[in-house]
């Protein structure tokens, strides 16, 4: 299975793709940013990464686009240009029929680390270590986009997109990860006050 992960940003958008399957090494394709310029207008900012996501799309010819979900931030225009991009990759994935999956940042962590909370390095040197690379990729939003697609690899069988598992093929941190998905998932959901 091919995955594109995508770790938007309207400066700098993540872009990597792995091949694997669960319980099975992973290979990267490729890993790269698409970058828009400050300059431009807002709308040809969205263009300018909206067409670069299209060419990878062209390209490799995902199995499934993997994005990472966009949490709030004190920079309300940061989060806006962010999430807009999201919407950006989700759609052209959406016009080739691709299935499209969103992952919180500590869902990645703990998909590749084992851990949730991980820091940026800690993901980039399991990264490098899950793809067999001889150093941390870079710049850190490609190795961000390969942690998502690592992390889309890995998810639980019957998920969107998600390859079928062998029984027993989880590795250490596949498991723990599974497990804080199951954890979050049984938390009530809060009621608005």
């Amino acid at each position: 299975m091919r995955v594109l992960g995508v770790d938007p940003g309207l400066t700098r958008c993540g872009l990597g793709v792995v091949d694997g399957l669960p319980g099975r090494g992973l290979r990267m394709v490729a890993a790269g940013v698409a970058r828009s310029e400050a300059g431009l207008d807002h709308d040809q900012r969205l263009l300018v990464i909206a067409d670069q996501i299209e060419t990878w799309l062209e390209r490799h010819a995902p199995d499934a686009v993997a994005v990472e979900q966009v949490f709030a931030q004190q920079n309300v225009r940061t989060v806006t240009g962010t999430a807009q991009v999201a919407g950006v990759a989700m759609l052209a994935a959406a016009r080739r029929r691709i299935p499209v999956a969103v992952h919180t940042p500590s869902e990645v962590k703990a998909a590749v680390t084992g851990s949730g909370r991980a820091g940026k390095a800690q993901v980039q040197t399991m990264v490098a270590r899950l793809l067999g690379l001889p150093s941390r990729p870079t710049p850190a939003d490609a190795a961000d986009a390969l942690a998502l697609a690592i992390c889309h690899l890995w998810r639980p069988a019957g998920a969107l997109g998600a390859p079928q598992r062998a029984p027993g093929s989880l590795t250490a941190a596949q498991q723990a990860w599974a497990a804080a998905e199951q954890a979050a998932r049984r938390r009530p959901a809060r009621r608005p006050a």
